[in-house]
Formats: C-alpha cells, structure tokens, sequence
C-alpha cells in the first residue's frame, strides 16, 4: 500500500519466517499427530501438533503441579485457546467443565498431559537452538543488531505486552487483543528475551497503534485488503498473493464483505471460479490504510526519534528482503521431507502481518 512498505512488513516477515523454522524443528523433534497430513512414526497417541505462539500463551506457564486457569491467564498476559489446548492432548483440567461448557472455571487447576509435558521439553530448549542457527546464519553482529534495535522501542513500552502475538479476537473482525494495563513487567532485560518476543512485543505495539480507532484490523488490512482492487481478484489466488492460509483468507473476508468493502461475484473470464473485488468504500479503506501506515511511523519517529527508527528497519532490511523466495529467510524455511510444509508447496510471499488464529496458533492461519 506504500512504495516502501510500512515498518510492520518486515517486522511481520522475520517473525513469520522464525516461527516456521520454529515449528519445523519442533514437528522434528516431537511425536506428535496431524489431522491432514498424518502422525510420526511414535506419535498416533501424541498431542496434536500446534505452533509456537501456543507456547507462549499456554504451555510456557503450566507447571507439573497444575496452575488456575485464572492465574494462566494472567502470566500470559494474553488469552489461549483452552478447550482446544484440552482436545488436542497439551492440558486437562480440574475439575472438568460443566454441563455444555468448555472452558475451565477460573479456579479450575490446568495441568499437562505426557505429551503436553514432553512437547515442553522441546520448546523450552529450542529458542537457543533457533537463536544459534540465525547468528550462524546472518552473523551476530547482524543479530546483535536486530535485537538492540527491538529493544530501544519494545524497552520503551507503557503497555502490557505478552511475549508473542495474542490470537486474533475471534469474529469478522481478527483484531489483536491486548491489555490496556499499564506495563507491570519484570524481564526488562533484553538479553533474556526470545528473539521473537522481542519481534512480537514491537509489532504488536504498531498494531494497537493502527488498531486504535480502526474499523480495520491490521491482520486484514496488511493482508488481504492490500491484494484486492475494483477490477477483482480470483479467490483461489488470494492464499498466494497474502501467503495466508484458505481458513485465514476466508476470515479476512468475511470481515471485508460484512463491512461492505468487498464482494465476491463469479468470474467473468472463467466458466467456473469466483473473484472478490473492492467496492468503492474498499477502495476509500484501503487508501486510508495506506495512510494510516504511514502516520503511525512518523508518531513513532516523533516518539522514540529517527534514529531509533531508521535503525530498526536498517537492522531489519538485510534479513528481510523483499518477503518472497529471493529473501534471506527463505533459507530457514525448508521443512524437514516428513514435515507437514513439505507436503503443502512452499510458499511464495511471507505474510504482511502474522495471521495467529486459533486453530493452532500457526503465523500464516494454517
């Protein structure tokens, strides 16, 4: 939407880019199952497999002992998908829900299973792995760099950021949600941080900075309203074009079609198909968002000055790229042969801004 894309792009990109490499390593490493794409060879019994941001706002925070599910909540500092947690093999809880419900009380105590403890001995121990591969990778220098210039605005925060992307609010809208507490942290150390809290407490701050007052989350105005235009787009394009999933893409429109900023209507140059298409006030949207970029980077230069700025996206642009195959972060994102990424084609273009639904927490909305 601008000739230079918004600082969340690249943000948004090396977040994504880590997650996956993430999640291939974890799938390696963990027996798990999968609904479309199988199990490993000693996982038929394992949990179902789950991204990284699961780790964060769940199992990071589960104690053998058992937790509130009042006081997860509050650790995480960011909601989770708990009945999901609980069906997919991670959690049980105690005493179980009542009646037709599926959520825990907020006293009830959560508590991981065999497999929700072993996939915590992964993931805990991964992060450095991942870290390691990207200093060996793009230099430390590169990455020392990255993370100082992260940590000049997310050390500056006055919100109570948690330690990844939260799922985005369920509905037409995928808005992010966050507390509107002031920030009570205690790690304000940026050399204990993950490198991708670091990524996601700076992004996530530019979109509640774009949220604030939108009818538009950023999720849907990075994504897909960037890709469509009045002339129309055919639908089987749209996960290539955003590199979001079909589940993501159809949530995203959703919010566009309620919103009257778009439809879908048969396209006229195939016999079957359908393409989806701005109207008018799409188009207004989509400017206005463009806008709305723009402004927010020069409030954030106002707020912690051109230098800070001008060296995140310095520090961001020679690992970034463009986003598509011909990025440096494409290097990390070759699944392993039994990975379920291998089985799915590799995608062409990174999101513009990570789609963390609650199917899973995946970055892209699978």
């Amino acid at each position: 939407m601008t000739s230079t894309p918004a600082l969340s792009v690249p943000l948004s990109q090396a977040l994504v880019a880590f997650t996956i490499e993430f999640d291939n390593e974890a799938e390696h490493r963990l027996p798990h199952r999968t609904t479309d794409h199988g199990a490993s060879a000693d996982g038929p019994k394992g949990p179902w497999l789950v991204s990284m941001p699961m780790w964060f706002n769940c199992m990071r925070h589960v104690p053998e002992a058992g937790i509130t599910a009042r006081d997860l909540l509050r650790a995480a500092r960011t909601p989770t998908n708990f009945d999901g947690m609980r069906r997919w093999g991670y959690v049980v809880f105690d005493p179980k829900p009542a009646g037709a419900s599926k959520q825990p009380r907020p006293d009830a105590l959560v508590r991981p299973t065999r497999g929700g403890w072993r996939a915590q001995q992964v993931w805990g121990a991964l992060f450095g792995d991942m870290e390691a591969r990207w200093r060996e990778r793009f230099g430390p220098v590169a990455i020392d760099r990255l993370r100082a210039a992260l940590w000049a605005i997310a050390g500056r925060s006055a919100l109570d950021l948690p330690d990844c992307l939260p799922i985005l609010k369920p509905g037409p809208g995928l808005f992010s949600q966050v507390s509107d507490r002031p920030g009570e942290r205690a790690d304000l150390d940026e050399a204990a941080l993950p490198l991708p809290t670091l990524l996601s407490r700076v992004l996530l701050e530019f979109a509640v900075d774009f949220e604030r007052g939108s009818s538009l989350s950023l999720a849907v105005a990075a994504n897909l309203l960037r890709v469509l235009d009045e002339t129309g787009v055919r639908l089987r394009d749209l996960p290539g074009l955003t590199g979001t999933s079909i589940p993501a893409v159809n949530m995203a429109m959703g919010a566009l079609r309620n919103g009257g900023m778009a439809i879908i209507e048969p396209d006229p140059d195939a016999a079957r198909g359908q393409r989806a298409r701005l109207t008018s006030k799409g188009r207004r949207a989509q400017e206005a968002c463009a806008r709305r970029l723009l402004q927010i980077e020069a409030n954030w230069r106002i707020r912690f000055g051109d230098t800070v700025v001008d060296e995140l996206r310095a520090a961001l642009t020679p690992l970034v790229g463009d986003g598509t195959p011909t990025s440096p972060l494409f290097a990390g994102l070759q699944p392993y042969p039994d990975g379920w990424r291998a089985k799915v084609g590799a995608p062409s273009v990174l999101p513009n801004f990570p789609m963390v639904l609650h199917r899973g927490g995946y970055p892209d909305g699978a």
